[in-house]
């Protein structure tokens, strides 16, 4: 193994560096953070975007450099119909990716609005909720449980085997059957 780190790497591994699977070039990586108008506009037009729609992440220290902050909205806002140059991640060639790209893909975090107000899903929840402690404690105070007969026994109820007097005949059980 240590002559393999030693020495130059292999032709499959320099095959395969060079590859990346997101398509991520040197170019659309992150620079330092614009602080002048110009660096802003040739930021802008690194990444493919209006210089007016043109903002980057607060220079907080974080690493995001020039890096565009786009909207945080999920793929799965994006309209299905439109001819993406990637469909199954609705996206263009060149576009750039949000920062948070993994979080916002379309079987992740979905941040369309939902169909039905907050109130109204408050109330279905808590009438629910209520519902089911009603039920509970109606089955509570009146239990229902299936009646059940003594136990049946055969042989005249195991005359015998309780310890009967084998001389004398036991008494007639009547069993009944539903």
């Amino acid at each position: 193994m240590e002559r393999l780190t030693r020495n130059k790497p292999c032709l499959f591994t320099l095959a395969f560096i060079g590859v990346s699977a997101s398509g991520v070039s040197k170019d659309s990586l992150p620079g330092p953070y614009p602080n002048t108008p110009e660096e802003r506009a040739a930021a802008a037009k690194k990444y493919n975007i209006r210089i007016e729609d043109y903002e980057p992440y607060p220079d907080k220290g974080e690493g995001f450099g020039d890096y565009p902050k786009l909207p945080d909205r999920s793929q799965h806002e994006r309209d299905p119909w439109y001819q993406w140059d990637h469909p199954d991640l609705r996206r263009n060639w060149g576009e750039p990716m949000h920062w948070d790209f993994d979080m916002y893909i379309r079987n992740r975090v979905d941040t369309s609005p939902s169909p039905v107000s907050w109130s109204t899903m408050c109330k279905h929840l808590f009438g629910f909720i209520g519902l089911m402690l009603f039920l509970f404690y109606v089955g509570e105070k009146m239990p229902s449980y299936q009646p059940v007969a003594a136990k049946q026994y055969p042989y005249s109820n195991l005359h015998l085997e309780k310890g009967g007097d084998p001389e004398k005949q036991p008494e007639e059980v009547k069993h009944y059957e539903i």
